[in-house]
């Protein structure tokens, strides 16, 4: 099922991505599809790898983040870069999602689906990567870093944003609401019993992640 719902999500980022493109014409149209699908694979293929090599298994649920993490950095410079900058932007966004479930494990983060690596670090990297990729303007070709700079400066601003917005919101629903945690005992048992009397991963369905 989870297999599923990710060629369902690739699927989904061809209209996604090609069709914020259908005003530019068909070409851009093909490359826009081309370029999302490398990435998407490139970072199955690294993912899988990088999984190996890190937690010693080609772990599922590592590899179905990879091609979401491919899908994800591909976005921002679908229609600019090159098939070959596609698949290398891919491919290190593989590595990355890896390396950053990991590192939310070991520090006790809860973020049970890989949410944080897929769309937070490989978003921030796909928006730098325009700067390295670009045919027109990017680095690796014209040897400039002011779209580089560009984009940087686009990533600080939308955290800065972000962050501060996020933290006057959550301090008014503190205030008003005592917050929106629950007790401790339905963190125990989850939310999918207490909520909604099921379990919503069911330990026979199959063999749990390693990582």
């Amino acid at each position: 099922m989870a297999v599923l719902g990710m060629f369902l999500l690739w699927f989904g980022w061809f209209g996604f991505n090609a069709g914020s493109a259908m005003t530019a014409g068909s070409d851009i149209i093909a490359t826009v599809a081309l370029n999302t699908t490398l990435a998407a694979a490139a970072g199955v293929l690294s993912a899988m790898i990088a999984a190996e090599v890190l937690v010693g298994k080609p772990d599922l649920s590592m590899i179905i983040n990879g091609s979401l993490a491919g899908l994800v950095s591909i976005t921002a410079g679908c229609a600019d870069v090159s098939a070959g900058g596609a698949a290398i932007i891919g491919l290190v966004a593989g590595v990355l999602v890896v390396y950053f479930i990991m590192l939310l494990d070991k520090r006790r983060i809860d973020d049970p689906v890989g949410a944080i690596p897929v769309h937070l670090i490989n978003g921030i990297w796909g928006t730098l990567a325009v700067g390295l990729f670009s045919l027109e303007s990017g680095f690796f070709y014209t040897g400039d870093l002011s779209l580089f700079v560009v984009q940087l400066i686009g990533v600080v601003v939308v955290a800065a944003f972000v962050g501060i917005g996020s933290y006057f919101v959550w301090r008014i629903v503190s205030l008003l609401f005592g917050g929106l945690r629950v007790s401790q005992e339905e963190e125990h048992i989850g939310l999918d019993i207490s909520e909604h009397g099921m379990e919503a991963y069911p330990s026979s369905s199959g063999p749990k992640s390693l990582y």
